[in-house]
């Protein structure tokens, strides 16, 4: 916030000294500090050090990762135990030879102390409590407190050759009109998320920090131009209040442009940003303004993919209407009345995002188009259409995709 007392670097580049211990703290259920043993001191020649590996995106680029080069990858999760930590490699199907995981806390003091800065070449910092309705401590904590660490720890390595630090388009905060790929001047905020990441930048581009590429992603709404969806935000949680006829008045301004993306579209410009000779500096991981829509644009993709639904046709919805802030704000405050339900539970994930939906802006990406020469970006109304009927075909993830329940057939 305007506020902000920014923290003065301390860039330990004495910090090779550090590594006296072979574990990695992690939390203790009972709320104190722990530290489990591993496999000791990683060092790895030419490696790259990947934070919030096991999170949506993070997966994902990794996967992507591995099959574009051939450079070893550590990868960095949060876990409390060694259990948990073959879980997660588990679970995450990281059986390749060259993957390293290790468990990191980045709300520890010394969270890398079981790496050996030496042998890491490129850092990916993905890392990050991407909620709305995350509280202004723990957004301090994970967001702020653990992109400084990374960035310290990123000093300390001799042989880095690329920095990436994942942020959001939406560090510009409450901004409107075109949005360069520049610093925000953290005027004002929608919530405490957004003002974590511009604060995470404000440290990334401190006097001193080792170079950095900042990477803004747009609101991923589908993994892939398929419209299938694994992970839910608070724009599918949003349209599930639709679908279900609990909520045909939609909080927005018709003419707010709307940046959204795929997952494959933004691991695919992380990818390219990673390249070596691309120059630090801030860039919007966001489609071209022709590829992006508006949202009143969008309503009508989400009613004709919702109206091939036959129980959807059955409750006989209307198309929804965007409100002003103040009839969505009379809407809220109703259903904080009631209390309780299904209304009240989802219209917490949505109102700490509602207000940028009546602040319109335009991400400018020049920077990113001239660094990424294979841009490719979905139509942004077949995606919306994809997206609502893989959402109705398994009522949001509940059940497998079957054409039965869709009057038209699967993309």
């Amino acid at each position: 916030m305007p506020g902000l007392r920014h923290r003065t670097l301390a860039l330990r580049v004495a910090r090779h000294a550090r590594h006296r211990r072979a574990g990695v703290a992690g939390p203790d259920p009972g709320g104190t500090r722990r530290a489990f043993p591993d496999a000791g001191l990683v060092s790895v020649v030419n490696a790259t050090l990947v934070t919030g590996a096991d999170g949506y995106i993070g997966r994902r680029l990794v996967s992507a990762l591995l099959e574009t080069t051939s450079e070893p990858l550590i990868l960095a999760v949060r876990a409390d135990g060694p259990a948990e930590l073959a879980a997660k490699r588990q679970a995450c199907g990281w059986a390749d030879s060259r993957v390293t995981v290790r468990a990191v806390d980045l709300s520890t003091p010394d969270p890398f102390a079981g790496i050996d800065p030496a042998g890491i070449g490129r850092i990916v910092h993905a890392a990050a409590k991407t909620s709305f309705t995350v509280d202004r401590d723990t957004a301090q904590a994970v967001n702020v407190d653990g992109t400084i660490r990374v960035r310290d720890f990123a000093a300390t390595c001799p042989d880095l050759t690329r920095f990436v630090a994942l942020s959001t388009l939406y560090a510009v905060g409450a901004t409107t009109g075109t949005v360069l790929e520049r610093p925000g001047d953290g005027a004002s905020f929608v919530n405490h998320y957004e003002w974590s990441k511009w604060a995470a930048e404000q440290q990334l581009l401190a006097p001193g920090a080792p170079p950095v590429v900042i990477a803004r992603l747009p609101t991923v709404i589908a993994d892939d131009d398929s419209g299938t969806v694994t992970q839910y935000n608070a724009f599918h949680n949003t349209l599930k209040l639709y679908f279900y006829g609990l909520m045909s008045l939609l909080p927005g301004d018709a003419a707010t442009v709307l940046s959204l993306a795929t997952a494959e579209f933004v691991v695919d410009a992380v990818r390219s940003l990673l390249k070596p000779e691309v120059p630090a500096g801030i860039y919007h991981v966001s489609p071209d303004a022709a590829d992006c829509t508006t949202l009143g644009a969008a309503v009508d993709p989400i009613y004709a993919a919702f109206s091939a639904d036959p129980g959807f046709r059955k409750r006989r919805v209307l198309e929804p209407v965007l409100v002003g802030r103040d009839s969505f704000a009379d809407l809220v405050e109703a259903a904080t009345v009631i209390r309780g339900g299904p209304i009240a539970d989802a219209l917490g994930s949505i109102t700490p995002f509602a207000e940028q939906l009546y602040l319109p802006k335009v991400f400018d990406n020049t920077g990113l188009r001239a660094r990424w020469p294979g841009y490719r970006a979905p139509d942004p109304i077949e995606l919306i259409e994809s997206v609502g009927h893989y959402l109705a075909g398994t009522r949001w993830g509940r059940s497998p995709l079957t054409e039965r329940r869709l009057d038209v057939p699967a993309r």
